[in-house]
């Protein structure tokens, strides 16, 4: 019964045998192999207009050189205060921008709340050497709290980034799931929201370690190939990333292994309701489901064997947690089998 994190799923074999079949023969390295212009090229039909593709290694460099693309002196990138930037990265993204710095926004369950966004920017209005610049804003889709942006507040937020002449970055490590949630088209989550720069997320959903930072237009991306190099996130042998996304891409396998992990936190959510031992903590729509288990059940459910993480409670909703129980954190993921789902439930 694993659901700590969809990292800790392996790799779905279509994507393993994609790998294998490139471990022998030769093809020209740091990006430049025909396998790679082709993937690139699938990329430019995914998004239905030309686009800027770089492949990286984890999520964390693709969000972190994202922002380095659009840093300036004195920059400052927003972002929801439970964001994976600000409080996952380690301090990657304002290292690797030049020591630019994150400013949280609020907003519930993992969404930046388009008012607080708006009175942030104004912060801004009269410019200050001693406050910086804003030099981006970035949302995540699917978000750290499980929900999901609908195309709406994306919207909303787009408008308020292109009053300031912002860029807009998306950090897509659950792309495909959102998509899926929203029954959308890469294309209508992206550009035609407004979003300037995806970092694609593939890791999470059944790849071994492939990302890609999207650029939806490509003179923006004129620095990237020097920023990546530097930030040793170039590979010779980049051709084992794009095997990866060959097979991933291929007759909508992302797609269909985010819908399988969907359909399994769907089916854990209904579950969880069923009992009069846990609840869910708020609502959710991708892959994460975040509970309220009392204590006993949480720790028999590790007894038997259960791996999910404690999670922290959100400041807006400071007594949300009764005192005889635990907020958790429950992940689905592509390998994820409805035994299991129902062997925690089960168990709880």
């Amino acid at each position: 019964m694993f659901f700590a994190s969809d990292n800790w799923a392996g790799v779905h074999p279509k994507i393993a045998e994609s790998l294998t079949s490139h471990a022998s023969g030769y093809a020209s390295a740091y990006g430049t192999s025909d396998q790679d212009k082709r993937i690139e090229e699938h990329f430019n039909s995914l998004f239905e207009r030309e686009v800027s593709v770089f492949f990286v290694a984890t999520g964390t460099a693709a969000n972190s050189l994202a922002l380095a693309s659009v840093a300036r002196p004195g920059g400052v990138t927003l972002c929801h205060y439970e964001a994976h930037v600000t409080a996952d990265e380690g301090g990657a993204p304002e290292f690797l921008t030049g020591a630019t710095r994150l400013l949280p926004v609020e907003g519930g369950h993992g969404k930046i709340d388009s008012g607080a966004l708006a009175k942030a920017l104004s912060g801004f209005d009269t410019p200050s050497v001693h406050h910086g610049q804003p030099m981006a804003v970035t949302v995540t889709q699917a978000t750290e709290a499980g929900t999901v942006y609908k195309l709406n507040e994306l919207d909303e937020i787009a408008a308020l980034t292109k009053a300031k002449n912002l860029p807009l970055h998306m950090d897509g490590a659950r792309f495909a799931n959102a998509l899926v949630a929203l029954d959308a088209t890469p294309a209508e989550m992206t550009w035609k929201r407004g979003i300037d720069i995806l970092s694609f997320g593939g890791t999470k959903n059944g790849c071994w370690c492939a990302e890609a930072i999207v650029f939806m237009k490509p003179e923006m991306a004129k620095e990237m190939p020097y920023i990546r190099k530097r930030s040793a996130q170039l590979f010779s042998k980049t051709r084992f990333i794009s095997a990866q996304l060959e097979a991933y891409l291929d007759n909508g396998l992302w797609l269909e292994m985010a819908s399988h992990a969907n359909t399994m936190a769907d089916r854990l959510r209904a579950g969880l309701q069923s009992k009069n031992t846990a609840r869910l903590a708020w609502d959710t729509q991708a892959n994460e489901v975040f509970a309220l288990l009392d204590k006993t059940s949480a720790e028999r459910a590790r007894t038997k064997g259960a791996r999910f993480y404690d999670w922290s409670i959100p400041r807006e909703n400071p007594y949300l947690v009764g005192e005889d129980e635990t907020l958790v954190r429950l992940v689905t993921s592509f390998a994820t089998t409805e035994t299991e789902v129902n062997q925690f439930i089960d168990v709880v």
